[in-house]
């Protein structure tokens, strides 16, 4: 399982932000967003909100308990969104096929 400060760090860090640039959005400090990944401190349910919202992920994600990532598709036409799905299909066919 992973855990949250992990998972924090690694979206911060997928996204090219700096843990001051995620404390300024959050308007909190970057200590705090540091004692966040070092699991020395816990966000509150606002926070934890906002953080979800910031990395397009659910709650449930940061908190370790749903392993699967999501993908904003928002602002992406019915046909974009099609043509996404058949990518991610043929990429887990493809996954599949490789570990066979």
């Amino acid at each position: 399982m992973v855990d949250f400060g992990k998972r924090l760090k690694e979206l911060r860090l997928k996204e090219g932000m700096t843990q001051q640039q995620l404390a300024d959005k959050l308007r909190i400090t970057k200590s705090v967003v540091s004692y966040y990944e070092l699991q020395e401190r816990y966000p509150s349910p606002e926070v934890l909100t906002k953080l979800a919202l910031i990395f397009h992920v659910t709650t449930d994600y940061l908190l370790g308990l749903e392993r699967c990532e999501t993908v904003d598709l928002t602002g992406l036409d019915e046909e974009d969104i099609i043509t996404i799905r058949r990518l991610v299909a043929s990429l887990r066919r493809k996954n599949i096929t490789n570990r066979d």
